[in-house]
């Protein structure tokens, strides 16, 4: 029996060149699944991404999801693209056993919690707004750091550069004033030794969202970043927000561990392969 893709509507292609379309899963002929494919609208036409890859109850435990997932494969490389991307509820078991057989890496994960109080915050902590006068020396180490991340994930400094400006510019339009984000400094002892950065209204989640949590180096190691995430949690339940949110790479085991510790828990994890 033979399993492949047929086209299920027309492609359909975006002003920056990028493109989408969906496929019907096929047996002999007879649809038993769907998938649809799509480049990236943030990392640019080579790198595609499997949007969903459904298999009718019927017919899964029979290796159709195998298939067609190779199969989509060769329809990306078919459009140049270099990398395939999907991202997996935490609770898919059966599609991250399969993702991991089949090749695919953690380039990250996304992790949330519902704060049920505002955490008390230890003695000597101090939180205030970021002042006008921090930010532009705070955004330059922040886009630093967001674009060696993409460096990391084998993004040219130049393309990560550029990634990090545009991503910075659409979620902080207004610098340090712009509407529901939150940039707040801890200070320890009077000293400033940290920050995070919260959207109150984020596009990507239901509740808050962190963005950032970073301590300055010479205060590493004291539980500053804890802290800041009660600060983070506080400004989320100020906010009348059910959830806060948050990202956390691939490799960054010492913020894990932190989060973990704090309660939050995977929703999703986000995976990669290479296609060439």
């Amino acid at each position: 029996m033979t399993t492949h893709l047929r086209p299920a509507g027309a492609e359909r292609h975006e002003a920056d060149g990028g493109r989408t379309r969906a496929y019907a899963v096929c047996v002999n002929g007879h649809p038993v699944g769907d998938v649809e494919l799509a480049t990236d609208p943030r990392l640019g036409p080579t790198a595609g991404r499997v949007r969903t890859l459904r298999i009718h109850k019927p017919e899964r435990g029979r290796g159709r999801g195998t298939v067609a997932a190779l199969a989509a494969e060769e329809v990306l490389r078919g459009w140049g693209c270099r990398d395939v991307l999907l991202s997996l509820d935490a609770r898919a078991d059966v599609g991250l056993r399969l993702a991991a057989a089949l090749g695919y890496t953690e380039t990250g994960r996304t992790l949330d919690k519902k704060p049920a109080e505002a955490p008390e915050l230890p003695h000597g902590c101090v939180v205030r707004p970021m002042a006008a006068a921090e930010y532009p020396d705070w955004r330059i180490a922040e886009a630093d750091t967001y674009a060696q991340r993409w460096r990391e994930r084998g993004m040219s400094p130049d393309e990560a550069r550029s990634r990090s400006r545009a991503d910075h510019d659409d979620l902080l339009p207004a610098g340090a004033a712009t509407p529901d984000v939150a940039l707040r400094v801890l200070e320890h002892d009077g000293a400033a030794v940290g920050t995070v950065w919260i959207a109150l209204r984020p596009l990507i989640a239901t509740g808050g969202y962190v963005y950032s949590v970073a301590v300055a180096p010479e205060h590493r190691g004291r539980g500053h970043g804890r802290t800041l995430m009660r600060v983070a949690e506080r400004e989320c339940l100020a906010a009348g927000l059910p959830t806060l949110g948050l990202h956390v790479f691939a490799g960054n085991d010492v913020a894990l561990r932190l989060y973990e510790s704090l309660g939050y828990r995977p929703t999703a994890y986000h995976l990669r392969k290479p296609l060439i």
